[in-house]
């Protein structure tokens, strides 16, 4: 087969941010990933665009930034966030350049529809979202190699698992929806890690106990990927990359700006090209560089294409990489706004509505896990403008955008935050971006006629 065109395997994961041993968490027990990374090159500080599951996810298989791309809220039910519809989904561009293409279990970057219509959509041969649990998506995704492996073609396999995602469960405490389902165990094996921006209790103990064994579980279904690639033989002429959409499903991190819940994890490995011998690579970057890096590796390129190609960052070649990274939310369990700028040193979030300090991201009536900022809890609000010196503040826990000695980082980040809205036409410029929602409720308000005057 042309070493240009290699076989392209991307498998993500639900809401695990970079929660593995490999990315420095010795009581998760994650053996196959972390043996990925040690003959892979592993990206240390890669964000995702968007900290919620749908918009980081279009992000990642278009290349271009949320706001741009349609998919500003979640996809599926009511929520009904979809992608624009000259939107090119990365299994498009590759099934247009000859590749076969599948995707199996979990599809969440576009409008949630049957599997024929997902695959005529998005450009993949076969879509089977039947099961998102990853053991049965481990076992599909195995089939699916058989066949691909076998074709004369090479091939793209898109594989979602959803753990560590929250999985409500008949062991969860009163009001709590936790991480292991009815078909999981916690993992406490080697202690548990609590995150340094979360009191240390015995409940978020519990909780992360698991959310390891959900991550445990993962990284099973992760290597029987890995696993059979090598039995098939195509593993030296197959790029895969493992990805998750954001970060841990915990307060202050799936939901926020904050690097507890933009950080993920990004391997890549690619034998064939010495993409391989656990090297890391340290460079800002984003997963909207993704669909980039693919397309500049078989020498195609699209100027509409938001991110930049990490081809010289894989090849070892002397790379600065970003300045900058940016992120995003507009719309997840209710609307509140924010974009943010990070660059190695500092952070600045820009709030566009007073919301609450933190979204939820727990699923729960009853909160295991308490952040140690804001103290005030559920009585915090946003304030207009955050800014993080996240040398010596790596946890972001003091906002210092209000002292006068950081005056000049706050003007530099707004400006450069400003031109990044304004270059990409980020639609919350021209005021409140409303949702699908709204649309589907005025069109049932019109359908009733126009009200009975006032006597």
């Amino acid at each position: 087969m042309n070493e240009l065109r290699p076989n392209i395997v991307v498998m993500h994961c639900h809401d695990l941010g970079r929660f593995l041993g490999s990315y420095g968490y010795p009581t998760v027990r994650t053996p196959h990933l972390d043996a990925f990374a040690a003959d892979g090159v592993r990206f240390s500080q890669a964000f995702a665009a968007a900290p919620q599951c749908s918009p980081s996810r279009a992000a990642l298989f278009t290349g271009r930034w949320p706001h741009a791309n349609g998919v500003l809220g979640l996809t599926h039910g009511s929520f009904a966030w979809n992608l624009q519809a000259d939107e090119e989904h990365l299994g498009s561009r590759l099934q247009g350049r000859g590749y076969s293409t599948a995707m199996v279990g979990v599809h969440h970057e576009s409008l949630a529809q049957p599997d024929s219509a997902l695959a005529t959509r998005l450009g993949f041969d076969h879509v089977d979202t039947s099961e998102v649990l990853a053991a049965p998506v481990a076992d599909r995704a195995v089939g699916q190699l058989d066949l691909l492996a076998s074709g004369a073609r090479p091939f793209y396999l898109q594989v979602g698992f959803l753990e560590p995602h929250r999985i409500p469960g008949s062991r969860d405490p009163d009001g709590t929806m936790g991480f292991i389902g009815n078909h999981l165990e916690p993992d406490d094996a080697n202690g548990v890690t609590i995150p340094a921006y979360l009191r240390d209790t015995p409940s978020s103990r519990a909780e992360l106990a698991e959310l390891q064994g959900a991550v445990r579980h993962m990284d099973i279904a992760a290597g029987r990927v890995l696993e059979h690639l090598e039995r098939l033989g195509v593993a030296d002429n197959t790029l895969v990359m493992f990805t998750t959409d954001h970060g841990l499903a915990l307060p202050r991190a799936k939901c926020s700006l904050y690097d507890p819940g933009l950080e993920v994890a990004l391997i890549v490995r690619y034998p064939q090209r010495g993409w391989s011998g656990g090297r890391i690579q340290d460079a800002l970057v984003s997963n909207v560089d993704i669909v980039p890096t693919l397309l500049d590796l078989l020498d195609s390129r699209d100027t509409t294409l938001h991110g930049r190609s990490l081809l010289g960052l894989l090849d070892g070649a002397a790379d600065p990489g970003r300045q900058e990274i940016f992120g995003e939310i507009t719309y997840h369990d209710y609307y509140d706004p924010r974009r943010c700028v990070r660059t190695g040193a500092h952070k600045l979030i820009a709030n566009f509505s007073s919301a609450y300090g933190f979204m939820d991201p727990s699923g729960s009536w009853n909160r295991r896990c308490i952040p140690k900022v804001p103290t005030a809890g559920a009585t915090a609000y946003h304030p207009p403008i955050e800014l993080y010196d996240l040398r010596d503040d790596p946890y972001e826990l003091t906002n210092v955008a209000a002292q006068p000695e950081h005056a000049a980082i706050v003007a530099d980040l707004a400006r450069r935050l400003l031109s990044w809205m304004q270059e990409t036409r980020d639609p919350l410029l021209n005021g409140a971006v409303t949702s699908p929602m709204h649309t589907r409720t005025v069109g049932i308000l019109n359908a009733q006629g126009p009200s009975r005057a006032f006597d």
